[in-house]
Order: C-alpha cells, then sequence, then structure tokens
C-alpha cells in the first residue's frame, strides 16, 4: 500500500486517527478471521479487494450485490487476515433476502473480529443503527466500526461521523478508511491483526481466496450483467457456469454460462436489441475472467428464465442459495 496516503491522513487527523489506539505492536504471530458488516452499498466489497490486493468480489452500486461469504486473505509479516466478505443487512423481502442475512448471522458467530461500515458521506440513520444492535450476536469477537469513503469528504465531515459512529456502542477500534483514497488501509491491516489470536498461518503465502475459478466467473459475468440494470432487475439476475472446457493448448479456456431471470420480460432486457446488450456483457465479462486466468478466455453466453426463483426453495438450491 501506499505509505504516502497513510502518512498524509494522519497528519490531516491530528494523528494516526485510530481511537483506542496502542493495539499496533504485533510480538507473536497472529492470524484469524474478520468479517465487514453494513448497510448494502458501504464500501464492504471494495475495502476487501483493496486489503487482498485483487479483485475477489464483485462490486456495484446495485444493492445486494454480495450473494455469498467469499473469504480473501491477506498477507504480513508479523500476520494473516482472512476476511469475510458477506451480503449487506437488510430486512429482507425474498426466500433469496433471508438466507442472505442467514449467512451474516452464521459468519457473526465464527469471526474474531468484526468491523461494522458506515461510509463518511452518509449520515448515520435506522439501518445503521439495526445493524449495530445485530452486534449483541457476536458476543465472543471484538467489535471494530470503520468509516469508510473517507475520501469523499472533508476530514471535519470525517471527524464528525467518527463521533456520531462512538455514540452507537462500545469498540474495541475505530478507524476511518479509504479503499479507492487508499487512507489508513496499512494502518488497518495493522490494527487487525494486532486483535487477532496468536496462531500460525492459516493459509499458505501464495493464497489469496479459496473461490474457485468457476466461482469468481459466475461472479464477474453477474457484475457485467448488472452494469446499466435498473429497477427490480438487479435482484432477478443470477449466474450459472454451465461447463469450462481446457483446449488442446492447455491454457486457452472455453467457458460457457446461463445469465437466470425470473421473467420473460427481463430476459429481453438483459438480451437487448439485436442482441446488443447480451454482446456488451459478453465483452465485458470476457475481458475480467481473462485477468483472473491470466491466459485466454472465450465466453458464450445464453439468457434462462427460471420464474420467481428469489423465492422458490427448489430453485435456490439449484442456484446455489
Amino acid at each position: 500500500m501506499n505509505d504516502g496516503a497513510d502518512n498524509s491522513q494522519n497528519e490531516a487527523e491530528g494523528g494516526d486517527g485510530v481511537a483506542n489506539p496502542g493495539h499496533g505492536a504485533v510480538d507473536e504471530y497472529r492470524a484469524g478471521f474478520v468479517t465487514f458488516v453494513g448497510r448494502p452499498n458501504v464500501g464492504k466489497s471494495t475495502l476487501t479487494n483493496a486489503l487482498v490486493g485483487e479483485k475477489i468480489v464483485i462490486t456495484s452500486p446495485k444493492p445486494q450485490t454480495t450473494r455469498r461469504a467469499v473469504r480473501g486473505i491477506v498477507h504480513r509479516p508479523g500476520g494473516q487476515l482472512i476476511i469475510i466478505d458477506t451480503p449487506g443487512m437488510h430486512r429482507p423481502r425474498t426466500l433469496l433476502g433471508e438466507r442472505l442475512n442467514d449467512i451474516v448471522q452464521q459468519t457473526l458467530a465464527e469471526v474474531d473480529v468484526v468491523a461494522f461500515c458506515v461510509p463518511a458521506d452518509e449520515p448515520i440513520g435506522p439501518g445503521d443503527r439495526f445493524i449495530a444492535a445485530q452486534l449483541d450476536e457476536a458476543p465472543r469477537a471484538k467489535q471494530v466500526a470503520l468509516v469508510t469513503k473517507a475520501e469523499a469528504v472533508p476530514k471535519e465531515r470525517v471527524g464528525d461521523q467518527l463521533l456520531a459512529v462512538s455514540e452507537l456502542r462500545e469498540w474495541d477500534l475505530i478507524v476511518p478508511v479509504s479503499a479507492l483514497g487508499d487512507i489508513q488501509l496499512d494502518t488497518l491491516v495493522r490494527e487487525l491483526i494486532a486483535l487477532m489470536p496468536v496462531s500460525p498461518p492459516l493459509y499458505p503465502t501464495d493464497t489469496l481466496t479459496e473461490e474457485t475459478f468457476e466461482q469468481r466467473a459466475a461472479e464477474l459475468i453477474r457484475e457485467a450483467a448488472l452494469r446499466d440494470a435498473r429497477e427490480e432487475l438487479p435482484h432477478s439476475i443470477a449466474v450459472t457456469i454451465d461447463e469450462v472446457v481446457l483446449l488442446d493448448d492447455g491454457v486457452t479456456r472455453e467457458v460457457y454460462a446461463s445469465i437466470v431471470v425470473e421473467r420473460d420480460s427481463q430476459k429481453g432486457i438483459v438480451i437487448g436489441r439485436a442482441a446488443e446488450r447480451l454482446k456488451g456483457i459478453r465483452q465485458r465479462a470476457q475481458r475480467e475472467l481473462t485477468a483472473i486466468a491470466h491466459a485466454p478466455v472465450s465466453l458464450s453466453l445464453h439468457v434462462k428464465v427460471a420464474k420467481e426463483w428469489q423465492r422458490d426453495p427448489k430453485q435456490l438450491g439449484r442456484l446455489g442459495f
């Protein structure tokens, strides 16, 4: 990370910008699990990718983009962080929404640290207070508050948000950060590692995620499909990988995938006039797949309808939820 960004932020905050300092000394190797929780679109996935150093979870301004618990591993000489990126906590309207909240609750019960994320550029609201109260479900975990998107507002507003967050509950640590501005990311990693139990490394040093190529491919295709999607369509999109074929050259992959929607009208929207929208999705996703494969990838897409799959237990099971 950029040490210069950390230093400039420290000076701007009149210190290291960390409430409850003193956790930073790491005398023994430490390793453990942290999860970022918060409302949808508070920057959890963007922060995960920035800390891991590679795009392992998709990002989108659309609500409920994250649908699974994805592990990313951060390696430092003094320790290892396993970040579990989870769906945003929300009041569910479908069976899918209930299952996404179940993922969050299960994760809260298992991690060593819970990091509650609140963006610097939005006032704290009922949703934030609801989630802060839910942290009582994680009594064994240390609890940290992160003011995200610190680059988006003047430092005075960051300070105001830090104060507002401090009044929600008792925290072991409060840190302002910015994934896009590379503000205090090294500080955050250092402080989180200091909160972890003494432990040998839990993953090999070359491992950044447990996600398979197929899992990452499905998510990157969905990310491409979410772009420009409007109204309820983002919630209705799922992706399945039907087949991955390794060609005779031993490096080139052919990926065959399906974009799943809930209604025939949505199928037409995804395909677009003269299949132009589907072509754009394929081109964007193919570039991303080639990047994570570090080799050529040829992507074939088709769109199919699974009626009301968000509310159908059997359909949800087939789609991996």
